[in-house]
């Protein structure tokens, strides 16, 4: 891709972080991997890579783990029942399933072999992502708005180049529960990243803008993720990573802020709410989940 006459590198992978254990939402998850809970009708992680697919991402790369299989298995073909619905005439729901499979060598999966953090996952994708810059993006967090997250990072990232994180602004009182950065301009949609934290004090944080789970980055952060340095829980933190990858000169780091609304679906409330306010978004449903809303007020 080349804007104003620099050269950048297509995005073309997305990794997708699915070895959780879901532990919140046990005994659902006994069975279950989370990304599989369905907002609406459609798994969290489906939801997910429909951003990506929407961003013109190619290749999709989850990192999973033990009892995680049906996430494969669900971008799979499953013959006998696409056997069933075209034997019943279902075309309808035939073309939706046909829709939403990746072509074949489109996905990939790696296993993590033991929960040692967010950065460890990523780092785990390191063979399949190669020497290019990619998508990360955080399933438990779905981003709802009048445009797709990961499009408008695709948008920064194609004129400013490097790395580029995806913020949304939270109380004040707040910041301590997240990661938060530090900008040139807390109130422009993209702006340069001048620090990055992870669970500041109170009163300490450099802005309000924290980190919401959408990532664009150079394979140089694999290096650094090698290190196998633990951080906050005595985990391999990402943050980490990219903070001692922002100190290198040859490396940007961007923030770009999201103005849709975002929901926690690692948490039973977010959860919840994004099955409601999904819900609402649906045309066919729409009318029926306010009715029944108001009956249960």
């Amino acid at each position: 891709m080349t804007v104003s006459g620099v050269k950048h590198r297509k995005i073309r992978k997305a990794v997708f972080p699915v070895a959780g254990l879901g532990t919140r939402f046990l005994p659902a998850t006994k069975a279950m991997p989370k990304e599989m809970l369905t907002v609406v009708d459609r798994p969290v992680i489906q939801h997910v890579v429909d951003e990506a697919r929407a961003a013109g991402i190619e290749f999709f790369i989850f990192v999973t783990g033990r009892n995680k299989g049906v996430i494969e298995d669900h971008f799979d073909s499953q013959f006998e029942l696409e056997n069933t619905l075209e034997t019943r005439g279902k075309s309808r729901e035939l073309e939706a399933l046909n829709r939403d499979l990746p072509k074949a060598g489109q996905a990939a999966f790696t296993r993590q072999q033991a929960p040692l953090g967010l950065g460890h996952a990523v780092w785990c994708a390191r063979e399949l992502v190669g020497d290019e810059p990619f998508a990360l993006l955080l399933p438990d967090m779905l981003h709802q708005g009048s445009r797709h997250c990961l499009a408008e990072m695709m948008e920064a990232y194609n004129e400013h180049g490097g790395n580029h994180i995806a913020v949304k602004p939270v109380p004040d009182d707040q910041t301590h529960q997240y990661g938060i950065c530090g900008v040139v301009d807390p109130n422009a949609k993209v702006t340069k990243i001048t620090s990055m934290i992870e669970k500041p004090a109170k009163g300490t944080a450099p802005s309000n803008l924290h980190i919401s789970g959408r990532y664009i980055l150079q394979p140089d952060i694999f290096a650094l993720l090698a290190e196998q340095e633990r951080g906050a829980g005595g985990e391999i933190q990402l943050t980490d990573a990219m903070i001692k990858l922002a100190k290198k000169p040859e490396q940007s780091f961007h923030a770009v802020r999201f103005d849709g609304d975002i929901y926690d679906c690692g948490s039973k409330i977010g959860w919840l709410t994004a099955n409601v306010a999904y819900a609402l978004a649906r045309p066919d449903l729409a009318d029926d989940i306010k009715s029944e809303i108001k009956k249960l007020l």
